[in-house]
Formats: C-alpha cells, sequence, structure tokens
C-alpha cells in the first residue's frame, strides 16, 4: 500500500534535482536524523537519489533495483528517463509517480523508498517497506482448544492477508486512510460491499477523517475513543476487539465493519450489540448442544458475577428477607469492619492483584498468586479482618468476570458491581431496585452507530433472539442479522414479500 493523501498547499517537484534534494533534505532533517537516508548515484550519466527510513526497507529488493540501474547505459533511458524505468527498468510490484513534495514526504516516513531523477519533475514511489513485526500466533484473551493458532499482528498488511485467506471473496474492501496529524497513523476500513451497510462504512470513514489530533499512539483505542458515537464517559464498550483472524472473518460476512490500526493487532469490530460481548469462539468449535451448554455456563457466571454480591450483602443486612429455607446465608459474625467496607477491600485487593500479574515477570506470577491466597484468603480471615463468606463470595464473583470473553466488558460489569453495592448500603432494597432500572435504562439508550445496545431484545425481535440463548448449527449461520442490512436490501426483501 502506498499512501497517496491529497494536501491543501501542493508543491510540486522541480527538474534540477539539486533544488529537490535541497529542500527534501531540509524538511525530513537528513542531517539530523540518523535514520533517514539520502543515497546519492549516478546511473546511466544521471544524477539520482534514493530517500528511505534505515531499517524500513528491503535489503534484498533494494539489491536487485540498484543491480538492474547499475547496468543501463545512456541509451536507454536518454529521454522520458522515469517512464522507461518505470515501465521497463525497475522491476518491483507496487511503483508509482508522484509530483507533489508532500506527498512523497509522507510516502518516506511511512516506509516506501523515493527515486528522484534529474531533468524529471516526478519521482517515483517503490512500496519496499519492511516493517519490523513478530510471526502470528494465538492471542492470550482469545485462546480455544481446538482451532486455529493464527492471529492478528502489528503489520496492516499480515493482518488483511489473514482475513482475505479465509474470505476470497473479490467485493471484500481493505480501504486505506491516514490519521494524525504529525504521525500519520495508516488506518483500514475492511468491509464486503453489498453486505455492509453502506451509511455505517461512511458513518466511519466521517468520523476517522474528523480526527484531528497530532498522534494515535495508542492505536486502536485511540482511535475507538474518537470514533464511537456517544458519551466518552459510558463504561459498556461499543465496539468489541478481537486478534482472531477467524472472528473478524465471521463479522464482515454478517455485515460489520472492521477498522484495522497500523502497530496493533486488535481488530475493531462495528458495530456491536451487548451479546456480542458475550459470545465466544469456543461455542463454535464444539458440537451445537456442547455449544449451547458452554454458552449458558458462560451466561450464569456473568449474572452471578454482577449479582452476587449486592445480593448477600442484601440479604446480610435484611436478613428478614430471606425465606426460611434459605436463613443460613449471611455471617454470624459480622467482624470488627462494616460488610461493606469489607467488599470495598476485598475489591481493591483483587484489582492490586490483577494489576501486580501484569507487571510481574512470568516466572514469579505462581509465587504472587500463593502471596495472594495467603495474605488475603486465610490470613485476612484469620484475624478477623474479612468475613470468610465475602472472601468466597468475591472470589466467585472475580471468576465470573475472568470467564467473560470481553475484557471491557468485564470492568463494565464490575463498575455496575460497585454501583449496585452502593445503592444498596444507602437504600437497601430500593436502592438495588432503583439502581438496576437505572442500569437497563442506561443501557436501553445506548447505541453503536445507531444500532441498539440490547437488540434483539430491546426492540425485540422473534427471529433472531434465539441467536442469542442458542449456538445455532452452522447450517443455519448463515442467515445476518436483519439490522445490519442494507436499507436497499430491506426493500428489495419488502418488495419479494409483496410479489409473493
Amino acid at each position: 500500500m502506498v499512501a497517496t493523501e491529497s494536501v491543501n498547499k501542493e508543491v510540486r517537484l522541480a527538474k534540477n534535482i539539486d533544488i529537490n534534494i535541497k529542500v527534501l533534505n531540509e524538511k525530513l532533517g537528513v542531517d539530523k536524523s540518523y535514520d533517514v537516508i539520502c543515497r546519492k548515484m549516478s546511473v546511466a550519466g544521471k544524477k539520482i537519489a534514493l530517500y528511505y527510513i534505515n531499517g524500513m526497507v528491503k535489503d534484498e529488493i533494494m539489491a536487485l533495483i540498484l543491480r538492474n540501474l547499475d547496468e543501463l547505459q545512456r541509451k536507454d533511458i536518454a529521454v522520458n528517463t522515469l517512464e522507461k524505468l518505470l515501465s521497463a527498468h525497475i522491476n518491483h510490484v507496487q511503483v508509482q509517480s508522484e509530483d507533489e513534495i508532500d506527498t512523497i514526504i509522507l510516502n518516506i516516513m511511512s516506509g516506501p523508498l523515493a527515486l528522484l531523477v534529474d531533468g524529471e519533475d516526478k519521482a517515483l514511489v517503490l512500496d519496499v517497506r519492511n516493517y519490523p513485526g513478530r510471526m502470528p500466533e494465538e492471542p492470550d484473551l482469545e485462546k480455544v482448544v481446538r482451532g486455529s493458532r493464527d492471529g492478528f499482528v502489528e503489520t496492516l498488511l499480515f493482518n488483511s492477508c489473514l482475513i482475505r485467506r479465509r474470505i476470497r471473496d473479490p467485493r471484500l474492501r481493505f480501504e486505506v486512510m491516514q490519521s494524525g496529524v504529525r504521525s500519520k497513523t495508516d488506518i483500514v476500513i475492511g468491509y464486503i460491499e453489498e453486505v455492509a451497510n453502506p451509511d455505517t462504512v461512511e458513518e466511519i470513514k466521517e468520523r476517522l477523517g474528523a480526527i484531528k489530533i497530532d498522534g494515535l499512539p495508542m492505536a486502536e483505542k485511540a482511535v475507538e475513543e474518537l470514533i464511537t458515537p456517544g458519551s466518552y464517559w459510558n463504561p459498556f464498550p461499543k465496539v468489541r476487539y478481537t486478534e482472531r483472524p477467524d472472528v473478524a472473518a465471521v463479522h464482515l460476512l454478517e455485515g460489520r465493519v472492521l477498522v484495522l490500526v497500523d502497530t496493533s493487532p486488535s481488530v475493531i469490530i462495528a458495530p456491536c450489540t451487548l451479546w456480542d460481548h458475550m459470545q465466544h469462539v469456543e461455542e463454535f468449535r464444539q458440537n451445537p448442544t456442547v455449544g449451547i451448554y458452554v454458552r449458558w455456563v458462560r451466561y450464569v457466571g456473568i449474572i452471578v458475577s454482577v449479582f452476587l454480591l449486592p445480593l448477600w450483602f442484601l440479604f446480610a443486612v435484611q436478613p428478614q428477607l430471606l425465606p426460611p429455607a434459605l436463613k443460613f446465608i449471611g455471617p454470624s459474625e459480622v467482624g470488627k469492619i462494616p460488610l461493606f467496607v469489607q467488599f470495598l477491600m476485598a475489591e481493591l485487593a483483587v484489582d492490586w492483584i490483577r494489576m501486580a500479574a501484569i507487571h510481574t515477570p512470568a516466572p514469579l506470577t505462581t509465587s504472587l498468586g500463593i502471596v495472594a491466597a495467603i495474605l488475603i484468603g486465610d490470613m485476612a480471615v484469620e484475624i478477623g479482618l474479612f468475613n470468610a463468606e465475602v472472601v468466597l463470595y468475591t472470589a466467585v464473583a472475580m471468576i465470573g468476570l475472568f470467564l467473560t470473553p470481553s475484557y471491557e466488558l468485564s470492568w463494565a460489569n464490575r463498575l455496575v458491581r460497585l454501583f449496585l453495592l452502593l445503592a444498596v448500603a444507602a437504600l437497601g432494597l430500593p436502592g438495588l431496585i432503583i439502581a438496576m432500572l437505572i442500569v437497563t435504562v442506561y443501557l436501553i439508550k445506548t447505541k453503536s452507530f445507531g444500532i441498539p445496545y440490547l437488540w434483539p431484545v430491546i426492540p425485540f425481535n422473534f427471529k433472531f433472539i434465539k441467536t442469542i440463548f442458542l449456538r445455532t448449527p452452522v447450517s443455519v449461520q448463515n442467515t445476518r442479522p436483519s439490522i445490519l442490512k442494507p436499507k436497499q436490501w430491506k426493500r428489495q426483501e419488502k418488495g419479494k414479500r409483496n410479489e409473493q
């Protein structure tokens, strides 16, 4: 991919190569930056200059091109030099001519090489990029027992190839653009024509084009915050992330749009609903019956992670709400610290362990777990800091968060749980009911690029609601969500039904 961004002020190359070299050297800082290279040579009696970033070009391809140029005679390129080089002597796949200095500079900084020839007011841009990166490997957050082990990497070209290997539809589009005033970060929008909603595609393009900040060092996360509609402070994720090419391919076939950001192995999927964040590829790697069981086990775990602690806390402070058969629930002795404070301390302790595990070297993570279990589990209960049931139910709730497929949704659920705990501590049962209503209304009002977050539950769609609760067989998975279909498709289907 050779970058071709239009600029407002067009400064073009001169025919004198010395003037061009002076301008480019000044703008690129050739004498100041050690990795910006200007290689001056003479080919067939003509002065040429090569501009590139050291370490970002393939040495083997460069050597072959230079060997071809070195064998040229004056008669070979005496007239129409650039045309002859482009058509006959530079045997590389991706080559194009450019005459705008800013566009040439943008290409050089993106990785391609620029070739200037004396007497020509255009330069040849050769895409000989060789970005440093790693080989595809299975993502840590989306592991499966059976299935492919490849995953996205930090290079856009690799990622698009991994998707095209799975979808060979000629209508699959990967459109590239740049965002960031200074970083000029490459961003690719992927979709299938006639499957994706063109309104959604255009909306995402417009939002990406409207980004006006210096750079995107946080890659896909910065892009998400800048393009997702609605409040920045909404904790529920309005796009889905994946590092698996097979998951990305499935969503493309459903009519979703992908946003791939250079230097990031995470691909943004939009639009999405709450239920998309609660499904995992493992369900589809098993028999449909087993997949349904796995899905329901996960749903129960997610529900428990949100409601277990607030409900237990409510019954502990208001035991009269319990039926006689459940009177055993609740602590016989509260302990030296109020229950609500115990829950807050337990939540903080688990977060500390999680953060410490991220920053702890891999050989020491086992030791960290042992220390945490002894300190927070046994010792805290022994000295009366925590009630034993508080530790037990907090651990169960944490397991529910860890089994949530979406890392972003697990954090949102944690905040909801804390909100429900605060409501119970303040108002008891009425507080819990009010807090749950507030969260429900908030979810109903949330949208992802115009798609209701709770669809197909709210608004209700009987045909597609089964896809939430059941892992459907492969033979019936080709049904695309109706809410994602292009408007013209909906009109065509309505016309067919009327004809019938």
